[in-house]
């Protein structure tokens, strides 16, 4: 598991090369979905981290993910990307944990990605802005960091959360809204 080694970086691998993997994969080839476990582990738990502070937690739920996703397979569509996919696992098993009231820590960003929106634009006191991220609900998070850090279009989130492209909308908005209120800006 590269989990554990902070210097080593995920296995790049094409677009082709992913979709070969997965057609192996879907065959039986341990050693295939191996490779496409090594292309997204760190990416996957660099992605859950941001919702706990606690490492065992996003461990945890990085490797139910895999598991998962190894399990059903089959029920993989082409049509849409892997990466994709194994986020709406891993943020279902999130969701799991916390309709049973498992708890976890909160919110702890990683990053925000290069997409910087005027209406999200960020003090510099980076504390005072975790703090309200901590504050926005679940599914406000959720969308706010798919949009923000991962750069996802909304038409991706709402394939991934099951929600209209214009429900991830409104939420986002919702999200803006909240933490312009907290932060008073």
């Amino acid at each position: 598991m590269h989990l554990n080694n902070k210097n080593r970086n995920s296995s790049l691998i094409s677009a082709e090369e992913e979709s070969d993997f997965i057609s192996q994969a879907k065959a039986g080839n341990q050693q295939a979905f191996r490779k496409l476990y090594e292309s997204h582990v760190d990416a996957l738990f660099a992605f859950m981290s941001q919702f706990s502070d606690n490492r065992e937690q996003v461990r945890e739920w990085t490797q139910r993910s895999f598991i998962k996703a190894f399990d059903k397979l089959d029920s993989f569509k082409a049509a849409s990307r892997f990466k994709s996919w194994l986020y709406t696992i891993a943020l279902n098993e999130m969701r799991m944990d916390m309709r049973n009231n498992i708890d976890f820590e909160e919110f702890e960003p990683q990053k925000f990605g290069d997409n910087h929106d005027p209406d999200t634009e960020v003090p510099n006191n980076w504390t005072e802005t975790k703090d309200a991220i901590k504050e926005l609900d679940p599914d406000k998070k959720i969308v706010f960091l798919l949009h923000i850090a991962e750069e996802y279009s909304h038409r991706e989130i709402g394939s991934m959360l099951q929600i209209s492209e214009g429900t991830s909308r409104v939420i986002l908005h919702r999200a803006k809204k909240k933490l312009r209120q907290i932060l008073e800006l």
